[in-house]
């Protein structure tokens, strides 16, 4: 399987950075994974939040993949159990979908077209969590994922 996690701004702080390593480094035995971070656009410097948006969103969109099942993490989205997740990803793997990707937006939402290009949405509650931060949530429960659909132990 082949998962692409599309994300505004890089990770700053080189602990967010380890973080994310290392569950990429676990991960790679059971996918690829691929992180493409996009610029995040001041809204100052961009003519007001909803050009910062737009120009975000262009950039999210030329980012995933054509031909891959897009999930965008949003507040409003469905939540899921860990799992959830695993059961999610299993039946979209034996619908035939090997490419998926993971879309984190910027800090003011994101645009039409990212929603519009998304195939559902996936909500980590309605706490507000910081990109970053939800950047590890996100490839730790990926790894979780693939730990619980094996059936290996880590979960509890």
């Amino acid at each position: 399987m082949n998962i692409t996690i599309v994300c505004v701004g890089k990770l700053k702080e080189k602990f967010w950075a380890q973080a994310v390593a290392e569950y990429a480094k676990r991960l790679g035995a059971f996918c690829r994974l691929d992180i493409r971070e996009v610029a995040d656009v001041d809204p100052a410097k961009a003519g007001g939040e909803e050009a910062a948006i737009r120009r975000e969103g262009q950039a999210i969109c030329a980012a995933v993949p054509e031909r891959c099942h897009a999930i965008l993490l949003a507040i409003d989205g469905k939540q899921r159990s860990s799992e959830g997740l695993a059961q999610r990803l299993d039946q979209l793997a034996l619908q035939g979908e090997s490419s998926i990707a993971f879309i984190i937006g910027g800090s003011c939402g994101v645009s039409p077209e990212v929603r519009a290009r998304a195939k559902e949405t996936l909500s980590f509650g309605s706490i507000t969590l910081p990109h970053n931060l939800a950047r590890v949530v996100l490839v730790e429960q990926i790894y979780r994922a693939f730990k619980i659909s094996r059936h290996e132990p880590y979960h509890k």
